[in-house]
């Protein structure tokens, strides 16, 4: 490769889960500590980060596809853009990524992304670069301190999974499950703060692995961790994702009921709800082991909103396993959920399993379990209806004087008004739709 222009404008595209939206920000960082700045809305950017996620199907295929996309807008446009591939595409297929789309100047991991400065610097002099290396999270030292952020933030405390699910790949390719130690999340928490978040939410492939040590010495698992986040003056909101259910100890399931500032919504996926599919994906709980913790939640915290994750068309999936599946849904009552056809991932035991469960099926229960789904999460609207609550403003809405926010439940909900982004206020809810509830001010702004 030739040498390059050093790019004046960035744009990072993350894919995916909640995690590559936080990587993502980090990388914006980066890339700010060497003055690069944000391309303007509408115009291109001299460097593009495709920030990708390996979960869904065709992950790869549709980088590439990214990338011819860059590629031929760049000639149109007698110009061409530096690019950078980062996360989990990049992780699982490095070498092949470089072999196969020459207009790409680095491949970054999710584990090496702190790097990416110095990798630029060898892109500009016309050098390709690939770090894939996975140490043990050496990069959030090597990051730049939080800046002015948004109302809402989110905070990795702990990567990887030692699960080994057999349809996934995070272990691949976020590796063993570690966290980050106490201290460092406790002073990134408050410069979050002080960089103006009012919620932050606490990321992990299994966040309730989470453990360390707090500034006594004493061992803390993630209840603590929040216990003492709790404390922090000006954070309102706290929330925390993902978790497994082999994780969910008493302390946690405590700390639903006696922290106010945690908020009332746990997303705990279950994937299936019957018991040979659950150890085919090699899933520790069974459904009533399941449905039993999720009562001992709910006795904590009797408004708890769920969530959970499904796949449909595991391997060897019979009509009737799925049906188990439908009938832990009508048990439950989940507020939201996530719901996906089963996808083989390279390199995952689930990949070679016999049984592969045609397309055709797998579409269509997708559609009868996503009918329950949607349902229940807009019974759960209705539910909330007459109901008063905080709402921490996020955004503008579409029209004039229209504000969006969020619910304590995680509910989108708008209103009218002249208020600020990130104002906290007491609303009541009039109107639920599907997806979104309207609401009218009752108490401003609260402090």
């Amino acid at each position: 490769m030739t040498a390059k222009t050093p790019p004046r404008t960035y744009r990072v595209k993350s894919f995916g889960c909640q995690m590559n939206v936080y990587d993502g920000e980090r990388m914006a960082e980066l890339l700010a500590t060497r003055g690069i700045t944000p391309a303007p809305e509408g115009e291109d950017a001299d460097l593009v980060v495709l920030n990708t996620c390996h979960i869904r199907e065709k992950a790869a295929e549709k980088v590439y596809s990214d990338i011819g996309r860059l590629v031929k807008a760049g000639k149109a446009a007698g110009r061409e853009p530096m690019i950078a591939v980062a996360g989990c595409v990049a992780q699982a297929e490095g070498e092949e990524i470089m072999a196969r789309a020459p207009a790409v100047s680095m491949v970054v991991g999710p584990q090496a992304y702190h790097r990416l400065p110095e990798m630029l610097d060898k892109a500009v002099k016309g050098e390709r670069a690939t770090d894939t290396d996975m140490p043990p999270i050496a990069k959030f030292d090597a990051l730049p301190e939080r800046r002015k952020i948004g109302p809402t933030a989110f905070l990795t405390v702990q990567e990887g999974c030692d699960k080994f699910c057999t349809y996934c790949v995070v272990p691949y390719t976020r590796g063993a499950e570690i966290s980050r130690p106490y201290s460092d999340l406790v002073a990134e928490a408050h410069k979050l703060v002080e960089a103006g978040a009012r919620e932050i939410t606490l990321l992990g492939q299994n966040v309730s692995a989470w453990s360390g040590e707090d500034t006594k010495g004493h061992k803390v698992g993630l209840a603590g961790l929040i216990r003492d986040l709790a404390r922090i003056d000006g954070l309102k909101r706290i929330r925390y994702t993902t978790s497994h259910p082999a994780d969910m100890d008493d302390a946690l399931i405590a700390a639903h009921g006696e922290i106010d500032k945690l908020m009332p919504y746990l997303h705990l996926p279950v994937q299936s709800g019957n018991d040979r599919v659950l150890k085919a994906m090699n899933r520790s709980h069974t459904a009533e082991s399941y449905l039993r913790l999720l009562e001992r939640f709910r006795a904590a915290r009797p408004d708890l909103a769920l969530s959970g994750d499904f796949i449909v068309g595991f391997p060897g999936e019979t009509e009737a396993e799925f049906a188990d599946t439908l009938a832990l849904v009508d048990a439950v009552g989940y507020a939201q959920a996530y719901s996906f056809k089963y996808s083989p991932r390279p390199g995952t035991p689930a990949a070679t399993m016999d049984g592969q469960v045609p397309k055709d099926v797998m579409d269509d229960r997708l559609q009868r379990l996503q009918a329950l789904l949607n349902r229940d999460q807009h019974a759960f609207n209705e539910g909330s209806v007459g109901k008063t609550c905080q709402v921490l403003i996020e955004r503008k809405g579409k029209h004039a004087n229209q504000w969006l926010g969020k619910s304590p439940w995680l509910q989108s909900v708008w209103f009218d008004g002249d208020y600020t982004i990130g104002d906290l206020v007491e609303v009541e809810l009039l109107e639920a739709g599907p997806n979104s509830l309207a609401g009218r001010i009752i108490e401003p702004v609260i402090a």
